[in-house]
């Protein structure tokens, strides 16, 4: 079955269908009844990693023609790290009410100046994900790949998603994927949407495909290597040709699936979702670099614009016209009741969604969502100290819980978040901490706290073994 996968990429078969799918004419938003869902999830994919926001290195085809045919979003938010953002994704609701602020388990360290909360081991299962929700409407579910919100009895299968398989790393061995040898991790995920697609046809379907590509450590094919050895690298960018041939592993995926869809001609029965779980990562713990997110600061881990904001692209053809850019904020718990209203699907009794639904803006990418400020919440050591932080409008404050300091930046003028404006503008700066504060205390946000085994010499240290 991988080989055929294979010959997606490798002949006129799947040009012929890329053609077909991309250059039919758009319409106004009008959502055909049930429609079908598809969300590629990439792991620390860097906000400037693709060619569609601007890398000149990188080669992606199919996602460039997933951007020139639907829409791209230039300010799209996620969490800074995995879990809280699948957390997100699954719940729409923020990841602080269930306290997954960090990856699971996160890690400690036990010298520094706080104690960080302890990282719940999973999403509970009283969550109402996306896929139940469309589950119970008749929507068949999906999904393969990376999970990261908790291990047995606590998996994708348990939270509504019907057909489920979770494995991580970049290449799969004979034992999980049947082959006679290892088989590359995105050519597998690629395999199996085709394979959903190709089954649930005749009826609505919600897939989700969660890679673990571009997350370290890099590997790639030899012929991908070979080839971004020899390719000039991109001035000022790290150009890993690691990176770039694991990036190219993961478009050859999001091409397949795309011309699945062509061929079963639902293309236009089917809203594309392409977005990143976090930030891209600059550097490791060994001092290694990887990538670059400039023009933004920072890096995954952090909750400057490097460690949140992310590529966001959402195709519909025939529905979203192609070419299009929005500018407006939006987040990764935004998916959640887009799905839902896109589908006619009513919301969990009782919850508190966080999200907004984006339908406004894929109707017109200029529009206003009711939406007062958006918030994230890491109150742990990452590449950063634990701080929380809050955008209202262009304003954006971050607030550092070691020393209770605060810095405030306008995105408009400043995306790159270099000018600090929280000593010429302390009343917009306290307006916005009062704001953040509040909202910490209406979702339950888990702070740090003083640790009295503080030692400055032994702050970075990591502890041993497992957090509990």
């Amino acid at each position: 079955m991988t080989q055929g996968i294979s010959m997606y990429w490798a002949g006129h078969f799947y040009a012929s269908f890329i053609v077909f799918l991309f250059f039919v004419p758009a319409t106004a938003l009008s959502a055909p009844e049930n429609p079908n869902f598809v969300l590629i999830l990439a792991d620390d994919l860097g906000w400037a990693d693709l060619p569609s926001y601007g890398n000149t290195y990188h080669e992606t085809p199919a996602l460039d023609r997933l951007a020139e045919s639907g829409m791209r979003f230039t300010q799209f938010y996620a969490g800074a790290v995995c879990s809280p953002t699948r957390a997100n994704i699954q719940s729409g609701q923020h990841e602080a009410r269930f306290g997954i602020t960090q990856h699971i388990p996160g890690h400690r360290r036990p010298f520094a100046k706080l104690i960080d909360p302890v990282v719940p081991l999973q999403l509970p299962l009283e969550v109402e994900t996306f896929a139940e929700r469309l589950a119970a409407g008749g929507y068949s579910t999906g999904y393969f790949g990376k999970w990261h919100l908790g291990g047995p009895g606590y998996g994708p299968q348990d939270q509504g998603w019907q057909v489920a398989e979770e494995f991580q790393k970049h290449e799969l061995p004979p034992a999980v994927t049947g082959a006679d040898g290892p088989v590359r991790t995105a050519d597998y995920l690629g395999e199996k949407a085709v394979e959903f697609i190709e089954a649930n046809r005749e009826r609505p379907f919600v897939l989700q495909i969660s890679h673990y590509a571009v997350h370290i450590p890099l590997s790639t094919t030899p012929e991908l290597l070979e080839k971004y050895r020899e390719k000039s690298p991109m001035a000022g960018y790290p150009s890993l040709p690691e990176y770039a041939g694991l990036l190219e592993e993961l478009d050859r995926s999001v091409g397949a699936i795309v011309a699945a869809l062509a061929k079963n001609r639902l293309s236009e029965r089917t809203l594309f979702v392409f977005v990143s779980d976090n930030g891209g990562l600059e550097t490791d713990q060994a001092g290694r670099r990887y990538t670059s997110n400039q023009p933004l600061r920072s890096e995954k881990g952090t909750l400057y614009e490097g460690g949140i904001r992310v590529p966001a692209i959402i195709s519909w053809p025939g529905t979203i016209p192609p070419g299009t850019v929005c500018d407006r904020p939006a987040v990764t718990t935004d998916l959640y009741p887009t799905f839902l209203e896109l589908a006619g699907a009513m919301p969990p009794a009782g919850a508190a969604l966080d999200g907004l639904s984006l339908v406004p803006l894929l109707r017109d990418p200029t529009a206003t969502l009711p939406r007062e400020a958006l918030f994230w919440h890491l109150p742990h050591y990452h590449h950063s100290t634990p701080a929380s932080a809050v955008r209202q409008g262009d304003w954006k404050l971050l607030e550092f819980f070691e020393e209770n300091t605060s810095e405030l930046y306008d995105l408009r003028a400043d995306p790159g978040e270099s000018n600090n404006l929280a000593a010429i503008e302390p009343e917009k700066a306290a307006e916005l901490r009062v704001g953040l504060a509040a909202w910490r205390k209406r979702v339950a946000a888990r702070l740090p706290k003083p640790n009295p085994a503080y030692d400055p010499a032994r702050e970075d240290e990591l502890a041993k073994g497992k957090r509990p």
